[in-house]
């Protein structure tokens, strides 16, 4: 299986965090699916870190600590293509965050299935896995 990591599933891996789901490392871990980090959450990452508005360790690293680490765990990394950013166009309201929207449009397109734990997502489809 492809799998899109949403920013806090790709975040909360690479730094060991005790809130990644079980269900999402194993999926992690599970050697025969492809793990995905959009550049999109890389961006998310970089101004959250620099904002530093979250609560402790909502944003432990900076942008470019995290691409590194998710090199460094063999995820494989998706830019963001005039087509994802169009695809934006035809998605329902569902969720207003700027990033998660082009997640899901990078899922729509490629496709790929976006693990997430934010449930606003589910109304996205069945390309959505929460957990």
């Amino acid at each position: 299986m492809r799998l899109l990591l949403d920013t806090h599933i790709a975040l909360w891996a690479i730094v060991d965090d005790p809130r990644l789901p079980e269900v999402a490392a194993a999926l992690i871990r599970d050697e025969t699916n492809d793990i995905i980090v959009s550049a999109a959450s890389i961006w998310e990452i970089a101004i959250k870190h620099r904002l530093a508005r979250g609560g402790p360790g909502d944003m432990p690293v900076s942008g470019a600590e995290a691409r590194r680490y998710f090199e460094q765990a063999g995820y494989a990394l998706l830019s963001i293509s005039a087509d994802h950013a169009a695809a934006i166009d035809g998605l329902p309201p569902i969720h207003g965050d700027p990033f998660d929207r082009m997640l899901i449009a990078q899922a729509l397109h490629e496709p790929l299935r976006l693990l997430t734990h934010d449930r606003a997502l589910a109304g996205y489809g069945e390309m959505v896995l929460l957990c």
